[in-house]
Order: C-alpha cells, then sequence, then structure tokens
C-alpha cells in the first residue's frame, strides 16, 4: 500500500510540473524538499499547486506548499484548526517573507464547532502613541511621495500577528506551543528552495532592500540577489522563533526582540516613533460579528477596521438590487452593474470607514433602504461620469471628507479546517512587498501606517482614517465564512470559507468568488480561476491574457477607461458538502491544497 502511495503522489507531482510549465525548475526542487514519510502519508489526499481536492476529515489551503504540508502535519497529529494556524503562519514569514510574519498584522475569522460560535479576531497594528497627525506629511504640509513614507521606520505600526497566534493558541489550541514552532525553525535552519515568485519579487524590489544592511546582506550575497531554486537559510528567524518557543507568544512584545525593532525604527534616517510602550500596551481585540443576508446564505466578514465586510455587503446588495443575478456572467451588463456597484462602495469607504474605537461608521450605510437607493443610480450600459460617497440617514458625519490610503497588495490568505470541524479564515499582512524594508532578527518589519490617510484634513474637513496615537489603519482584508441561513436555535452550518491578498482589490476579489459561487452556482475552483473585471475608482481593470479582454469594446461602448493588466489574486479557501470538503487554491500563486 505504501508503494501505491508513493506511486500516487509522483504521478500528482508529475501532474504539477506539466501545469507549472513556466515554472518548471521550481516545482522539481518544491517536490524534492517533501519527506518521504509525508509521501507515504498524504498521497491520497495530495493536489498539485493551484489546484482543488477533496477531503473528510481535515484540510488546510495556504499560499506556499511548504507551509500546506506543515499544517497538514499537525493536523495529521490531531492538532487543532488554530495549532495548525501558528504553523502555516510561522512557516509562511520565512519562506514568503515578502507577505506576511511575525512584523505585521492579521485578521481571523474563527468558527468554533462545539459551541457554534463564530469570532472576529482584529490582530491589526496601532499606531504608535506618539505619533503625529502629520506623520506623512512635507514641512509645507504636502503629502509625501509613496515609498518616502514606507522605506524605513516611519511607517511601522506595532506589530499584532505574533500576539494573536498567541492569544488564539493559549484559548484554542490543543498541541503544545514549542511544538507548533519547530517546522519553521527547522526550515530555516536547514533552508528552504527559493520559489520564482520569491526571486522575482527580490529582485524587482532590489533598490530599496539593498538599502537596509540587515535585508541586503540575507537577500543579496555576493551582492547579487539569490535565483529561484536556490536554497535559503536563515538562522536569526529560527533564533527568534526559539526564543518565542521557550518563553512564549508575549515574549516578543517586552524582551531583546522588541527593543531590537524600536531600535530599528529609530535608527533609519527615516525613523519612526514605535517605542516599547506601544509593544506593552498592544492588545489582540476580540470585534463584534459582521454579517449580513444574500440569498440563502449568511455571509460574514471582518468589520472595522477592515473595510471588508461592509464593502462586501454593499456591492452584495446593490448588485443584486440591480438586476446582476438574474445575468449570466457571459453578459457584460453583469460586469458593467458589478463594476458600478463597487464604485459606489469604495466611494462610501474612502469616507465613512475607520477604527471603530476612533469612529463610528453610520450603519444606515448597510440598510437595504440604502443600498437599494444607490442601486437605482446605476445605468446598465452606461459608465456613471463620477461616483459620490452616498448620504446615509441620518447624515451625522458632513464634516468628514473622502480620501484614499495607497493599500498595497502583499499580504497572504489560509484557511483550515480540522477534525473537529473548527474553520479558520486568516488574512496576513506586513502591506507592501518586504514591508518598510526593515530587516530584523529574521523579519520584516511591517509598513502598515501608509494604511491612514497620509493627510489628516482637507479643506478644513477631518478624513475619518487619519493617523491617531493608537489607531488601527483601515484595512480591506476579508477573511470570509459563509453559512447556510437557518433557524437561530440551531447551530449554524458552515458553507464556504475563503479571502485572498490584493491590497484594496481583495473586496473585488472576494466579492466576484462569492457572487460566482452564491448566484452563478460555480464550482469554487472555478469561480477562483474566472478572469478579473473589476473597478474602484472609474476605470474598468481587465485582466491581461485572459478572455476578460473580450468585453473591451463593450466597456468602452459603455464610456469607462481600460486598463488591462496582469491582476494577481490569491484567493484560497473551502466548500462545504453533503460528500465532505473542497479545497481550492488560486492558480496565479503558489498556494496548495492538503487534506484527508
Amino acid at each position: 500500500m505504501k508503494q501505491n502511495h508513493r506511486q500516487a503522489f509522483l504521478n500528482c507531482l508529475l501532474s504539477s510540473v506539466l501545469f507549472l510549465s513556466t515554472n518548471l525548475l521550481w516545482a522539481q526542487q518544491a517536490s524534492d524538499q517533501i519527506s518521504p514519510e509525508f509521501s507515504h502519508r498524504s498521497a491520497p489526499a495530495n493536489s498539485a499547486p493551484g489546484s482543488t481536492l477533496r477531503a473528510k476529515e481535515f484540510i488546510v489551503v495556504a499560499a506556499h506548499p511548504l507551509a500546506s504540508e506543515a499544517g497538514f502535519k499537525v493536523l495529521q497529529q490531531g492538532g487543532s484548526a488554530i495549532d495548525a494556524m501558528v504553523t502555516v503562519q510561522t512557516v509562511l514569514g520565512l519562506v514568503e517573507p515578502q507577505s506576511s510574519g511575525l512584523g505585521g498584522g492579521a485578521f481571523v475569522l474563527y468558527y468554533h464547532a462545539a459551541s457554534g460560535q463564530l469570532y472576529s479576531f482584529d490582530g491589526r497594528e496601532t499606531a504608535p502613541l506618539k505619533a503625529p497627525s502629520d506623520l506623512f506629511l512635507n514641512p509645507d504640509q504636502s503629502p509625501l511621495a509613496f515609498f518616502n513614507a514606507v522605506v524605513g521606520g516611519l511607517s511601522v505600526g506595532t506589530p499584532g500577528t505574533v500576539k494573536l497566534l498567541s492569544d488564539l493558541h493559549a484559548r484554542f489550541g490543543k498541541q503544545p506551543w514549542p511544538a507548533l514552532l519547530q517546522p519553521a525553525i527547522e526550515l530555516a535552519e536547514s533552508g528552504f528552495t527559493v520559489t520564482p515568485r520569491l526571486a522575482d519579487s527580490v529582485a524587482r524590489d532590489a533598490h530599496r532592500l539593498q538599502q537596509i544592511p540587515a535585508a541586503s546582506a540575507y537577500f543579496f550575497p555576493e551582492n547579487k540577489p539569490f535565483e529561484a531554486g536556490q536554497l535559503l537559510k536563515n538562522p536569526d528567524y529560527a533564533d527568534t522563533l526559539k526564543l518565542l518557543a521557550k518563553h512564549g507568544g508575549d515574549y516578543f512584545y517586552d524582551s531583546e526582540i522588541s527593543r531590537a525593532i524600536v531600535d530599528a525604527v529609530h535608527s533609519h534616517s527615516n525613523k519612526g516613533y514605535l517605542s516599547q510602550q506601544d509593544f506593552s500596551r498592544y492588545q489582540i481585540i476580540t470585534r463584534e460579528n459582521h454579517c449580513f443576508a444574500y440569498l440563502a446564505y449568511e455571509i460574514c466578514s471582518m468589520g472595522a477596521p477592515s473595510s471588508g465586510a461592509m464593502a462586501l455587503q454593499q456591492i452584495l446588495g446593490m448588485s443584486k438590487h440591480a438586476g446582476l443575478n438574474k445575468l449570466e456572467p457571459k453578459n457584460p451588463l453583469a460586469w458593467q452593474i458589478l463594476a458600478e456597484a463597487s464604485r459606489r462602495a469604495f466611494a462610501d469607504r474612502s469616507k465613512y470607514i475607520a477604527d471603530p474605537d476612533f469612529f463610528q461608521t453610520p450603519e444606515s450605510l448597510l440598510s437595504d433602504k440604502y443600498l437599494k437607493q444607490r442601486s437605482q443610480e446605476i445605468m446598465p450600459g452606461k459608465a456613471s461620469d463620477e461616483v459620490l460617497p452616498g448620504t446615509p440617514e441620518p447624515d451625522m458625519h458632513t464634516a468628514l471628507v473622502s480620501a484614499a490610503s495607497p493599500e498595497q497588495a502583499s499580504t497572504s490568505h489560509f484557511v483550515i479546517v480540522d477534525r473537529d470541524g473548527n474553520i479558520l479564515s486568516m488574512t496576513s499582512t506586513i502591506e507592501n512587498a518586504f514591508g518598510s524594508r526593515l530587516f530584523v532578527k529574521g523579519f520584516f518589519l511591517n509598513n502598515e501606517l501608509t494604511d491612514f490617510s497620509f493627510q489628516p484634513k482637507d479643506a478644513n474637513q477631518w478624513i475619518a482614517n487619519r493617523v491617531e496615537p493608537g489607531k488601527r489603519p483601515r484595512s480591506s482584508m476579508s477573511p470570509t465564512i459563509v453559512f447556510h441561513q437557518a433557524d437561530a436555535n440551531l447551530p449554524k452550518q458552515a458553507y464556504l470559507a475563503l479571502g485572498s491578498p490584493g491590497g484594496s482589490r481583495i473586496i473585488n476579489f472576494v466579492a466576484q468568488s462569492l457572487i460566482s459561487v452564491l448566484a452563478w452556482g460555480e464550482e469554487l475552483q472555478t469561480a477562483f480561476d474566472r478572469p478579473h473585471i473589476l473597478n474602484r475608482f472609474g476605470k474598468m481593470e481587465l485582466e491581461a491574457n485572459t478572455s476578460a479582454a473580450d468585453f473591451a469594446d463593450d466597456f468602452k461602448k459603455m464610456g469607462y477607461e481600460i486598463s488591462v493588466q496582469d491582476i494577481n489574486s490569491g484567493l484560497h479557501g473551502v466548500i462545504f458538502t453533503k460528500e465532505g470538503m473542497i479545497g481550492a487554491a488560486d492558480k496565479r500563486r503558489e498556494g496548495l491544497v492538503l487534506g484527508k
């Protein structure tokens, strides 16, 4: 039987190589790195990167094969979804450091099956207590250029990821904390194979990474960037995890680790305001769940300080009122309605959504009356000339003004379901690729503060998402769990869990996938594979080298400016059926589904 399993696994690897023909070298080396023991045990429940998989007992869908493998092993050994979360995230921080890690933050939706309780956990970074309101303004009060704000200590907020992992493990974990960090420690010490995605990211950002001595020494040995297929070790990361394994996650917030972070923030020429006091007072917040009805389902996603849930509710609500659900996906009008609903959601987001501990979003933004009213502004077949924020009733925010924040796309998402039916949907980030570029003890520090508006005021009107001490910047991260609508006295029945990286486009990626699955009845992998057609601020963005470009002439006739470009989502999800679970991973990235 073991030999049959090995052969099945080898056959799967062959399929993976054929599928990833553009990444042939990496695919072969990544497969070689998976241990023979793992091959025997998991071969019947294995998939190629970017493909779907069926499982009955447990499943993990993560953005890198090594993270999925590590999480699979935790679940196979009886670990909980929260246990696997700790392992998956610490491995991701090593093997895709451009996207997430110990120096960043995250949001988690967690469904605890035994109690039937859904939790929304906020591990978002916070602005330093000493941060001034003009943090990102030049002396003449003009906004800083983006990368002048990003690179260095000025953009670094208090990291939340380690506290999130630690607190949730203390509450819901089953396996010992040190054991869950061991897979990442071993990979950091023995080395992992660099993927084309990581190598390309380093090459694209070489001129900024090389400005930071620690990052330059790690990524540019002998003054040359490493290449795909090379073995990369990170002993500093291993040492950091060993300290956390020995002393616990809270050690990160009052130790040589926090002191090294504060020192790095203040030592850079573009120094910031982070202090030990910020670390000492940092807390994970359990937020009120944000759930809403859509067709026969209840959709739950992350509320403020993320704009994810509110924007999703607006997009889906306006689209439904405008008749989208009656149209087929091959009809350009369907995508035009979705685009116009998105534009209105993003306009409202820019004015009305911020950290709820500092600003109260008007509830009427989400009323069916308001969404129906906004949907009536959509003219099928004709682009709106300008889309402004709506006026919810009662309008308590006339003194506010809209403002954009330059949210970037370097993020990660994973979904885990354990044997007990617990479901975790987690989106984590360091914001821009490689964050602030400050590299401390083997990991990057975030540049999350640039998710605030650079200006606190405009024409003497306050901006809700402005910098304030201790405040959490607005996000678009949208970890989502969908339930069947049921009697309130009965346990929730999960139907779908998903999310994506992608900066502010995350909202569009998740909304499009929800409509594809829930309204159009498509399979989850089909929904993830569907070419992207997006519109946030007026321009119609069409995914290059896909059938999305076939709609270009239709949209031009409607009056839209067109941009054909690479649109790199990273959707990962699990759908629940009577026969079991089906996991799916976005083919645009390196994600892998593993389960049993």
